[in-house]
């Protein structure tokens, strides 16, 4: 019979970057969602596992089918080498369910999860997403909106240290201990907040955590017009900065917030845009790009339309998901054109267009200048991190580049696999240009393992 380690050294976390999976030392790319079910199957394996435990645990308690669900437990299977009528490791029993029947050797640890991170030495918050009380599935995009918006008017304060969206996100659809969310993010504090939203009308109720005590320190409620969205934004934002750091005057942050256009139509186009722009597929990443283009011709010179655009067209380009290179190269390079001549001081144009023009078109100079401007204007931003990675590594500053991937590890420390993927792709091209050719192996396989056949791992 096969025996299975589990360690925390092998940070064999259910949760984005902490999930690995080994198999005689060699990596295995799993799905998170197989992985998932084989870690509540070795947690449990001194019983029977049950369909209905397993669509609670893996699923939420969403309907699945049979055949769904058997696909999935063989891709355990196939993972672990189990295929076959021999069942070493995973035994099914009929009309009862499913068992873990393998060895196991808890290391560090009885959970198997990773350890906690440190926390940063200043203080650091994670904004979780905010559930939707409007009872309609179509105004989701609004309450993630307001969670980026209060994302970016954090992230811009420099004495905070604020977690991502990709990793802050992963709690979208789990109920999960502050306590833990606390651990697995390395966070002191985290905000949660839910938005009703009714005709014409806004009620933003929103809480300020501390994830080692679970104790509220601050909780508020906003109601208002949403033609004064921009006005009740600052003020939840100020609140926020406040309760985090009494010392530091929430007119810092207020500062740092400037209201992104005048037309509410091309705001609302662009927060519909946003759950599209951090998805995984071709067909995200065009109706991404439908979306930010129809925000732009309300308002031509929306700098974080224009910023998101331009970072959209040059990754659909490099994925090989538009048309032509040379056509997506040129659409790219001209939207950083416009980015550039509307808001030279916008972050989000900055690192797209120092990524577009290194990356793509090899304008090495601009890209440097421009990958320093923005990471001067907002370290915090882990667009910035992964973009300014990427530049600095094809200008062959090595090591920026690497300064930049670790950055964004740790400020998206839950990143999707395409991310992780990205990263890995990013430092191996870095530590290759640096002369550390195992290193620059290493990474390139850890980016191939994740993502075989994604075109930036490849190449």
């Amino acid at each position: 019979m096969r025996t299975i380690a589990i360690g925390r050294a092998k940070r064999c976390s259910r949760r984005g970057r902490g999930r690995e999976l080994r198999r005689e030392s060699v990596l295995v790319p799993v799905e998170p969602q197989v992985f998932d079910l084989l870690a509540y199957l070795v947690q449990h394996r001194d019983r029977v596992v049950t369909k209905d435990d397993l669509l609670e645990a893996v699923w939420n308690g969403r309907i699945v089918s049979e055949s769904a669900l058997t696909t999935r437990i063989n891709a355990v299977r196939t993972a672990l080498g189990d295929s076959g009528e021999a069942q070493r490791l995973i035994r099914t029993l009929r009309g009862r369910g499913v068992r873990f029947v393998g060895d196991v050797r808890e290391e560090a640890a009885s959970t198997g999860f990773a350890p906690p991170l440190a926390l940063p030495d200043r203080p650091s918050i994670a904004v979780l997403p905010f559930t939707n009380m409007s009872g309609d599935p179509e105004q989701e995009y609004f309450a993630d909106g307001m969670v980026d918006d209060i994302l970016a008017a954090l992230s811009r304060v420099h004495w905070l240290f604020v977690i991502a969206r990709q990793s802050s996100f992963i709690y979208k659809t789990r109920s999960v201990d502050m306590k833990q969310i606390g651990r697995e993010l390395g966070v002191r504090y985290a905000v949660e907040g839910s938005v009703r939203k009714a005709g014409n009308r806004v009620r933003i109720a929103v809480q300020l955590i501390e994830t080692e005590t679970g104790v509220h320190v601050w909780a508020d409620r906003y109601e208002g017009d949403l033609g004064d969205i921009f006005a009740l934004q600052d003020e939840l934002t100020q609140q926020i900065a406040s309760a985090v750091e009494r010392n530091v005057q929430a007119a810092e942050i207020k500062r740092a917030r400037v209201k992104p256009t005048a037309s509410l139509t091309a705001y609302d186009l662009y927060l519909r845009a946003l759950p599209a722009y951090f998805g995984q597929t071709e067909e995200d990443y065009k109706r991404a790009g439908l979306l930010l283009g129809q925000a732009l011709e309300r308002d031509p010179e929306y700098s974080e339309a224009l910023g998101l655009l331009t970072d959209n067209v040059a990754l659909r380009t490099l994925l090989g998901w538009h048309d032509s290179w040379s056509g997506g190269v040129d659409e790219a390079c001209r939207l950083a054109d416009r980015a550039m001549a509307a808001a030279s001081d916008n972050s989000t144009c900055l690192a797209s267009a120092a990524f577009t023009y290194s990356v793509l078109s090899h304008r090495f100079d601009d890209g440097i200048n421009l990958a320093n401007r923005a990471v001067a204007l907002h370290p915090n931003s882990v667009l910035v991190c992964y973009r300014t990675a990427a530049a600095y590594a094809v200008c062959g500053e090595s090591d920026h580049a690497i300064a930049q991937c670790e950055a964004a590890n740790r400020l998206n420390p839950l990143a999707s696999r395409r991310t992780t993927t990205a990263t890995f792709s990013t430092l191996s091209c870095a530590q290759y240009f640096a002369g550390r050719y195992e290193a620059s192996l290493d990474a390139g396989r850890r980016a191939q393992a994740l993502a075989p056949q994604d075109n930036i791992s490849r190449k």
